[in-house]
């Protein structure tokens, strides 16, 4: 199913037009999106709030919509840096190795990580079961499947859900600072999954549940572009360039002529 933007009751992955997937982990195969936006809520509650007692300024708290708009889906510390622009507020940029304390954008997303590990080691990590069913029925029918995320945790989770062997390809925050590659929305992650999975955009399928990654999928000029909308963001995944959107993947139907998958 390829052409303009639009949700669709029924989006199907076909095998003719495509030979590759690639996830994004957050949202889409694992159950820890809300858990990464309960750790940036803490950390501007707890900073806004000092930040206010130091300077007497009145500052809007962090909410849901800001998630979306200045974090969801992005590195730490361009997630840090784009929300304090919107209030105004102006940080150095320090080291990736700032103790959490330090009042720095690489500071404050190390003090958020810190709130995400201490939430993964009490909770644990649970994995969306239509998503997992999806991946093996994909590789059971000959798509090659790769995973990305903004996450330097990523293999931490991964290994914590179980599911680790499942993805040919994984380009994750790490990968992405080793090969000095920028965040979403710019394509690189999705583009650099492509690259290794042998597969050129064109015949690969892009799943995300954050606007950033649709607008990276769109920006990569890959073949389809699915919206997971695990919220009421449904018109937001759409107007951000998916050719489709669906509530969970389940929803998603494989054809491929002449095998069981079709």
């Amino acid at each position: 199913m390829i052409g303009d933007p639009a949700p669709s009751p029924v989006t199907i992955i076909d095998r003719q037009s495509t030979d590759a997937v690639i996830f994004d982990m957050d949202g889409v195969v694992t159950q820890t999106a809300s858990v990464h936006a309960a750790a940036w809520s803490a950390l501007f509650a707890q900073y806004l709030a000092t930040h206010a007692h130091r300077t007497g300024d009145s500052i809007p708290p962090f909410t849901e919509l800001d998630y979306l708009r200045y974090v969801d889906g992005k590195p730490r510390s361009a997630g840090v840096r784009d929300f304090l622009a919107s209030r105004n507020i102006v940080l150095p940029e320090g080291e990736p190795d700032d103790r959490p304390e330090q009042e720095t954008v690489w500071g404050l997303g190390n003090r958020k990580n810190a709130f995400f590990l201490r939430a993964l080691e009490e909770h644990g990590v649970q994995v969306y079961d239509s998503t997992i069913t999806l991946i093996h029925r994909l590789k059971e029918c000959g798509w090659r499947v790769g995973i990305i995320s903004a996450s330097r945790n990523t293999t931490t989770v991964l290994n914590a859900a179980g599911i680790r062997d499942l993805f040919a390809v994984q380009i994750d925050g790490l990968v992405a600072a080793d090969l000095d590659l920028p965040g979403k929305p710019d394509p690189a992650v999705f583009l650099t999954a492509a690259q290794r999975l042998e597969t050129p955009p064109a015949r690969a399928v892009v799943i995300e549940d954050a606007i950033a990654g649709v607008q990276a999928g769109r920006g990569g000029g890959f073949g389809l572009v699915i919206g997971v909308d695990r919220g009421g963001n449904a018109e937001a995944l759409a107007a951000a360039g998916a050719h489709a959107v669906v509530k969970d993947l389940a929803e998603v139907r494989l054809a491929r002529a002449g095998s069981p998958c079709a």
